[in-house]
């Protein structure tokens, strides 16, 4: 150590950053970078704000004023606030080009509990929930970009089955871009379940089928309806498409079969939020 300024890769709360980006540490979540560490601040307006616990930063991050203002604001909520050497952050980044700012949060609770919670806290603004149910997603940058796409289309929340990449890994966390931190989020429940919850609570199960015969502009979106997309590759199998309510496709000229889905995803998102717009 020199000073208050960790300058050995030994240090031990250099290892556990580490072990946190690494998903060796599953109890806390962590973000890098000047924009996703200002949504954290930005978070601290909405009911479900994190709950920062370290903050690391280099000497050459806090030299302009927008983020020596970012770095007030984390410490203000934050246990610990810690500066670093460059060459040891290098070894703790999860990027190629670090800009010298780590959280260590908490991880958002994301039970069926809290996520109803939150559910119902919306339905008193919207009374018709719009659901996205991401089904075996496996790519980190894809989820991220579909958390962030439903928040921008006004989604009221998002289930991630048991087969879905960690939407709080770093990688999904960028793509997210903060989103993460303010949908409810209910993560780890199995296809069926999450199905039978949608029965339950008689919102519509809608699911993206390239064969199906019902357009994405042919489904009433006015209704509660929860979106059902699955993995990249495959997409749900015959018997997942047969659970749902209804299955949609996406017109497209040929030779083109498929779209990437979070692009899918927002494009069916935004149908919705023309048909709600209209509704009021």
């Amino acid at each position: 150590m020199r000073g208050d300024v960790i300058t050995s890769r030994s240090n031990a709360l250099v290892k556990h950053v580490r072990a946190v980006r690494d998903g060796k540490v599953t109890e806390q979540i962590f973000i890098e970078g000047m924009r996703l560490s200002e949504e954290i601040v930005i978070s601290q307006r909405y009911r479900a704000a994190l709950a920062v616990e370290d903050v690391l930063y280099t000497e050459n991050f806090t030299r302009n004023e927008r983020a020596a203002d970012l770095i007030n604001s984390l410490s203000g909520t934050s246990r610990r606030t810690t500066v670093v050497a460059e060459d040891v952050f290098v070894s703790i980044s999860d990027t190629k080009s670090p800009q010298g700012v780590i959280v260590l949060a908490q991880r958002p609770r994301t039970d069926m509990e809290t996520f109803e919670q939150r559910i119902d806290g919306a339905q008193l603004i919207d009374p018709a929930p719009l659901v996205v149910m991401l089904h075996r997603i496996n790519n980190p940058a894809n989820a991220g970009a579909m958390l962030r796409v439903a928040e921008a289309a006004g989604a009221t929340g998002i289930i991630a089955t048991d087969g879905t990449i960690d939407l709080f890994s770093p990688k999904a966390l960028r793509g997210a871009m903060g989103s993460s931190f303010r949908l409810p989020l209910w993560i780890g429940t199995t296809f069926d379940e999450a199905l039978s919850w949608c029965v339950q609570r008689a919102i519509n199960t809608v699911s993206t089928d390239g064969r199906a015969a019902e357009a994405h502009t042919d489904i009433d979106w006015t209704k509660p309806c929860a979106v059902v997309l699955g993995a990249e590759a495959d997409g749900l199998s015959p018997d997942e498409l047969k659970a749902t309510n209804a299955r949609l496709s996406i017109p497209m000229r040929a030779p083109v079969e498929s779209l990437n889905v979070a692009v899918a995803l927002g494009i069916v998102l935004y149908e919705a939020a023309r048909q709600r717009a209209l509704a009021t």
